[in-house]
């Protein structure tokens, strides 16, 4: 378990988990620079015409600190991560045009051949609706004009990705009756399943906590 990523859709929590592990297992914590992307407040008014600027800039962001992950002794220590690399390839399949998603897997390829894969992936999954709660508790003005049916579709895109993924351990964790930032106890049962998801795809579903 030298290197976890986190992923799944906008709002369900990733970087919330990434921080707990990263304090856990005092690892390096790896996040992605959301916040420094220029085009992002434009890209969700007006998605066609930022989508390719804003997902190259993130393409790009996300390849430079992968870069970093294979700098010599980094690895004496783990890593948590609050992203794939290959989940930039899942929001340009959805809002690049047929031109431009053409365009960007070549520069995705290039980019791609040398990334680090992860030694575990944790898929956190949850419902539209709450999603929705989520990012509008969270107050990022750049994400309240989010549609719902987007996230509808990025969901499913991750489903899709995750059905078929075959570079590691992936523990898929429904987060709707779990709450691993507040309750101690759910983020050590979430933590030793982590810790036990050695090979293929294992669902973790806590029963009889939160609704």
């Amino acid at each position: 378990m030298r290197y976890i990523a986190i992923e799944g859709a906008i709002g369900v929590g990733k970087t919330a988990l990434a921080e707990r592990l990263a304090e856990r297992l005092k690892a390096r914590l790896v996040l992605e620079e959301v916040d420094e992307n220029p085009f992002l407040d434009r890209f969700y008014e007006d998605i066609p015409s930022y989508a390719f600027q804003t997902q190259v800039f993130f393409l790009l962001s996300r390849h430079r600190q992968q870069q970093a992950l294979k700098q010599p002794g980094l690895f004496e220590d783990a890593v948590v991560s609050d992203y794939l690399f290959e989940k930039d390839r899942i929001f340009a399949s959805l809002n690049l045009t047929e031109h431009e998603f053409a365009l960007y897997e070549r520069i995705y390829e290039l980019l791609a051949r040398d990334i680090v894969q992860p030694d575990i992936v944790v898929y956190l999954q949850a419902r539209t609706e709450v999603l929705q709660a989520r990012i509008k508790q969270r107050g990022r003005p750049c994400e309240s004009a989010i549609a719902p049916e987007y996230l509808e579709a990025l969901s499913d895109a991750y489903n899709h990705y995750f059905l078929h993924y075959e570079a590691g351990p992936v523990l898929i964790v429904n987060t709707e009756r779990t709450d691993f930032v507040r309750s101690q106890e759910d983020f050590e049962d979430l933590f030793r399943a982590i810790k036990t998801t050695t090979s293929g795809r294992r669902f973790y579903s806590p029963r009889g906590k939160r609704k």
